[in-house]
């Protein structure tokens, strides 16, 4: 319907609605240099209220990147919360430590683990997570999504980012292989039974479902 649709300006307005701390700042200059394109400031605010109105005390990141979205998801947790954070690319890693390290959080509050997240979820322990943050390789998305659900606990959440892929999904004539994956993944967890599902139209799309 017209009448409810967002403007430009408004879109902008919102993702400028909180303004980002300097340690955030240098982890996204960090992320430039390294490649990396970390979750939008409203995304990643998004991602702190959801950590922090779940307690979050356990919760599983796929893609640490330079640290943006583990600052953010940290900063939701309570003060004994975890990060579990899987990345290949150990440069990455060593980037988001350094942005947790400039942020104060302890070195307790977080693991990393050097990695494919596809053979590091199989080890984590079933039903044990209260979140779990995607944001990595696209064509993986459907073996993380179900892996996400087997490591969620009853009332966690799972969030992927990237969840309208620079406007693509939208469109029927985009047909190009990661396009297809995550259309692919939004109508999976829009009709798995377990999740009580929203796709919110937050930076690049963050689809994010609670188990039920």
């Amino acid at each position: 319907m017209p009448d409810a649709m967002v403007n430009l300006a408004s879109v902008t307005y919102a993702e400028s609605f909180l303004a980002e701390d300097e340690t955030v700042v240098r982890a996204r200059e960090r992320a430039r240099e390294l490649g990396c394109v970390p979750i939008g400031a409203g995304g990643g605010a998004l991602l702190r209220v959801l950590a922090a109105a779940t307690g979050a005390r356990s919760v599983v990141e796929v893609g640490t990147g330079a640290g943006v979205s583990g600052l953010y998801l940290l900063g939701g947790m309570p003060a004994d919360g975890v990060l579990t954070s899987i990345d290949i690319e150990g440069e990455n890693q060593r980037a988001a430590k350094e942005a947790y390290g400039e942020a104060g959080i302890a070195s307790t509050r977080y693991r990393l683990i050097n990695g494919s997240a596809a053979e590091v979820l199989p080890r984590l322990r079933d039903a044990a997570y209260d979140l779990v943050f995607v944001d990595a390789d696209k064509a993986a998305y459907g073996v993380y999504y179900q892996q996400a659900v087997r490591l969620l606990r009853p009332g966690g959440v799972v969030a992927f980012d990237n969840a309208l892929w620079h406007d693509r999904v939208a469109d029927p004539s985009q047909r190009d292989p990661e396009t297809l994956t995550v259309r692919d993944l939004g109508r999976s967890v829009r009709d798995d039974d377990r999740l009580l599902p929203a796709l919110v139209p937050v930076g690049d799309g963050l689809l994010v479902a609670a188990k039920r």
